[in-house]
């Protein structure tokens, strides 16, 4: 027995300096290998050496940091956890195995793993760094920030410091001081790709798209198979309506990355501005999958499926519900707010506060001006809380009307909401809806007394938090008000628009001197569903030598023209019958209605503001009421200004209506000069007692709250 003993010792022994000579020659060739950039022989060379000591601390440790760079965060996973079993005291081992989980979406285990280095090494500043980026990943962007900063402040020249806190400062919308991060980052790696990638972020929310653009294909040479260089550049592609472009750009970053949520949600917003409306819920619907959570997804699917044309009122309702189970309720709940002490003086002056990314040269801002120009500035005053860097002259105009202006475009959502409760708002109204830009998260947290949703969006927002929403009986029928989070007010009618310009000239009917009817779609091409473009097709059909004329600033890109043409071309409507036109100033814009005889409006999703401007400029149109919300505005709109006859409910109504009126040139061109008096005549299209019925409104809202109401 002892003598077997000593035998497998003695064997041991042996086996044990074998493996000792062994293992040296390997792990320094393995070293050189690796210091030398021969990274594949590196890998190799370290498992032939962990094959024969499998505890080996130094190979595990570099061959997991092999393996995570390489973005094999499973396989770097399982040797760091072993290399930190085998050396426990090993700080950078800790923090090379927080890199991997926080690979892998193990946020809350990373952040264990780099407080374990930290508490090793408490000056390890790229501990720090990575730990700040784990904080980043669960949305504690205030943490993560803390943890940047006490990174720079032992390594001022940790250009990957820079980089995280650059991201850190976009999502809390502090966007100049995100750049100036991101410039520093770069003045200490000038060919630092995931930090030109950054940049462009920032530089887009700070409507800087040539800078933007520039960066993101810098991005995109120094690192093509980063997917965070073309999803930035498809995200810049989109604002800039280069649409078929960002589609590749998406393409190519799915490619990279087919996990990826953001390049879901990007490429949904792509198909949703072709007008593939089913291609981009699907998008959405991925998105989802991938993080339930993800608000602008969430957002996104509500916006677009006002194009589903079978969408029910209770499936965009039910939509919206998801954003406030999944987002609202939780800011709610961890927000709690305090009650308000604002006086209850039923009769005092109210203080209004109108919350939007669109009080610029934007089509909603033409809404939702004319009601703050005449408000009977004896009963109410006005602030404006602006959330958009984009400035121009229709922002001064803002600024003007406004009592109070806030620049709350770099400001958090927190921030924005204890400003609201510092200027003792009474009402506060939402003008963004889900739209782009929007700031639910605040009214989320319930910062004025009386909440309000009007203009901007017009189909709820979904919200218990928000009182009241704005709207008509054609835009929401009775019967299904009772589907809505808000209580739905009735106004002339759910919009208005601002007066044409001075000096915008209208002509005579143009078929009088054509000799033939022009047809004219000036939307969201979309807006352009499948089954709006074969009924237009049956129109011109019906209406020899008709031709159609298309506006959208979309058009000025070929692809896009000749994506739309060759719809048109599958109805058997040729591309010689169609015209199309691109951006132009809006005064050039509201001159090409000159151009039509008739206005069609598309469905399911209707015009707004195309639809009111076709009217004011004296061309008629034809609109289709449908089922769901989105489908009955331009109803309302000609309803309230007195024109039902030209709305159809059903396809073949809306064809006989184009085809009978093309018919009668002569009552055209009189309807033409009549519309403009008749607009002004009701309530709906006159600015001013349009205001004084949004103003009795807010009267009635604030006496019944006074009174112990909502």
């Amino acid at each position: 027995m002892g003598s077997s003993v000593g035998q497998r010792a003695f064997q041991n022994a042996r086996l044990q300096k074998r493996q000792k000579a062994e293992v040296l020659p390997l792990l320094q060739r393995a070293l050189e290998l690796h210091k030398k950039g021969l990274l594949s022989e590196a890998r190799v060379t370290y498992r032939q050496l962990l094959q024969i000591a499998p505890n080996q601390f130094i190979a595990l440790h570099m061959l997991g940091i092999l393996e995570s760079d390489a973005k094999n965060y499973q396989q770097a996973e399982i040797l760091l956890s072993r290399a930190v079993a085998v050396d426990p005291r090993s700080a950078e081992a800790h923090m090379g195995l927080g890199v991997a989980l926080n690979g892998l979406k193990r946020h809350d285990e990373a952040r264990a793993s780099y407080r374990r280095a930290l508490a090793l090494k408490p000056n390890y500043a790229l501990a720090l760094s990575n730990l700040g980026n784990a904080n980043a990943a669960l949305d504690l962007h205030l943490e993560a920030l803390e943890s940047y900063d006490r990174a720079l402040a032992l390594d001022g020249n940790l250009a990957e410091a820079y980089n995280g806190r650059s991201s850190a400062l976009c999502r809390l919308r502090n966007y100049d001081e995100a750049l100036a991060s991101l410039n520093r980052a770069l003045s200490i790696k000038p060919d630092y790709a995931a930090a030109l990638a950054n940049r462009a972020v920032a530089l887009r929310e700070l409507q800087r798209f040539d800078e933007a653009m520039a960066d993101c294909n810098r991005a995109i040479a120094l690192a093509p198979d980063d997917v965070n260089g073309w999803l930035w550049r498809a995200n810049v592609l989109l604002q800039t309506q280069r649409i078929a472009e960002a589609l590749s750009d998406c393409e190519r970053a799915l490619a990279i990355a087919p996990d990826s949520d953001q390049a879901h949600l990007v490429l949904g917003l792509c198909f949703a501005g072709l007008g593939r409306v089913d291609e981009a819920l699907a998008s959405f619907d991925r998105a989802l999958d991938i993080r339930p959570d993800l608000q602008s997804a969430i957002s996104s699917k509500i916006f677009t499926l006002d194009f589903a044309p079978d969408a029910s009122v209770e499936q965009h309702q039910q939509a919206r519900q998801v954003w406030w189970e999944r987002i609202g309720a939780k800011i709610a709940a961890e927000v709690a707010a305090a009650p308000h002490d604002n006086s209850r003086d039923p009769d005092r002056r109210l203080v209004l506060g109108y919350v939007s990314s669109d009080f610029n040269a934007h089509s909603a801002a033409f809404i939702f001006k004319p009601v703050l120009q005449h408000h009977d500035r004896a009963q109410v005053e006005i602030v404006c809380y602006s959330c958009s860097s984009k400035a121009d002259a229709t922002t001064s105009e803002f600024q003007e009307i406004a009592d109070r202006w806030r620049d709350a475009s770099q400001w958090t959502d927190d921030r924005l909401a204890a400003q609201i409760r510092a200027d003792r708002v009474d009402i506060l109204i939402d003008l963004s809806g889900h739209t782009r830009g929007n700031r639910l998260g605040v009214f989320a947290r319930k910062p004025a007394p009386i909440q309000v949703h009007g203009w901007g969006h017009g189909t709820g927002t979904g919200l218990p938090t928000i009182d009241y929403l704005f709207s008509d009986p054609v835009a929401i029928p009775a019967a299904v008000r009772n589907l809505f989070a808000e209580t739905v007010v009735d106004l002339p009618c759910f919009v208005t628009l601002a007066p044409l310009p001075a000096g915008i000239a209208r002509a005579q009917a143009p078929a009088l001197s054509n000799g033939f009817v022009t047809f004219g779609v000036f939307n969201r091409i979309s807006k352009i569903s499948d089954e709006a473009a074969e009924v237009w097709s049956r129109i011109l059909d019906r209406v020899p030598g008709s031709r159609l004329l298309i506006k959208d600033v979309a058009l000025d890109d070929q692809l896009v023209r000749d994506k739309l043409l060759a719809r048109f071309a599958a109805c058997r409507l040729p591309a010689a019958r169609v015209d199309l036109l691109g951006a132009t100033l809006r005064s050039e814009h509201l001159a090409s209605f000159n151009r039509i005889d008739i206005a069609l409006d598309p469905f399911p999703q209707n015009g707004g503001v195309s639809t009111l401007e076709a009217l004011q400029m004296g061309v008629p149109v034809v609109a289709k009421l449908g089922n769901s919300l989105p489908s009955r505005a331009a109803g309302a709109i000609l309803t309230a200004l007195g024109l039902p006859d030209w709305v159809a409910d059903s396809d073949e109504a809306y064809v006989e209506i184009a085809v009978g009126r093309a018919a009668r040139i002569g009552d055209l061109d009189r309807l033409r000069r009549e519309l403009p008096a008749q607009i002004n005549a009701a309530a709906a299209g006159n600015p001013v007692s349009y205001a004084r019925a949004v103003d009795d409104a807010y009267r009635a809202m604030w006496k019944r709250y006074c009174s112990g109401g909502v």
